[in-house]
């Protein structure tokens, strides 16, 4: 019968953020998160929905909802129903997808190799979950979480913070195992109040296991209580030293603010 698992929708747009900017999308995003992120840009997803919209006209004018929890091959015929084939990616989102590897082993066999590659956005910070479905994936999309912008559910941000080298950790043996995958990139979202040490630290360790490892240091969007964003001059002076350890540091925003996408 295959697995079922909790989703928030699926829809057809073009990719926001990170080194495929513009590029044709399908995203299935999954529900449930155990981060908090301050800048989060889809806090409905920290926990799964009632239920599931799909998109099922290609103008966005036609949508339908499945209870959750929806089976696997239901997505899949979703996906195919928008013209899987016609998208350059099948991106495998959330909320925090991992926190359901069966369900995206399932679907990873599901759609590929067939048209799009398909990609996973996640927080990087499971690395034993992604083990599991790491050889079904064409590229992984992976933040580099900074302590002092994010804590786990239930835990205060100061807590985190005291145990950042515990958590930077996570990540570095999260990438480890991504690189197993065909193309891995990793996405370090930077505030104000993110500290220059911890990008410049997370940078350093990336660079430890492999310096052409594409990195996206992406100056945050302000919504919820995040207000403003990193100046231009900092971001410039973070990429310039960042390149002392990589060869492919790349400051690159959210695009798909700007003209209303999802």
């Amino acid at each position: 019968m295959g697995p079922s698992g909790h989703f928030v929708e699926l829809f057809s747009s073009v990719q926001g953020e990170g080194p495929y900017v513009g590029a044709s999308t399908l995203f299935v995003r999954l529900g449930g998160c155990d981060l908090r992120c301050r800048w989060c840009d889809s806090p409905a997803t920290w926990r799964p929905p009632a239920a599931c919209r799909i998109q099922t006209a290609r103008d966005r004018t036609e949508w339908r909802e499945l209870p959750n929890p929806v089976a696997a091959r239901a997505i899949v015929a979703a996906a195919d129903a928008l013209a899987l084939e016609d998208h350059r990616f099948v991106a495998l989102t959330g909320g925090e997808p991992l926190l359901q590897p069966e369900v995206i082993d399932a679907l990873a066999r599901a759609l590929g190799g067939r048209g799009p590659r398909v990609l996973l956005e996640t927080a990087g910070h499971l690395p034993d979950a992604l083990a599991k479905v790491v050889e079904t994936l064409d590229v992984v999309s992976m933040d580099w979480k900074l302590a002092s912008d994010v804590r786990r559910e239930g835990e205060a941000t100061a807590v985190l913070q005291q145990t950042a080298r515990s958590f930077d950790g996570l990540h570095a043996r999260f990438l480890e195992v991504a690189r197993r995958a065909p193309e891995v990139y990793v996405k370090i979202v930077v505030t104000e109040t993110s500290r220059d040490a911890e990008v410049l630290a997370a940078c350093e360790q990336i660079a430890r296991q492999d310096p052409a490892t594409v990195v996206v240091l992406q100056p945050v969007t302000p919504q919820g209580v995040v207000r403003t964003r990193p100046g231009a001059a900092r971001l410039l002076a973070l990429q310039r030293q960042a390149s002392r350890w990589l060869t492919d540091v790349r400051v690159i925003p959210q695009t798909h603010p700007l003209y209303g996408a999802p």
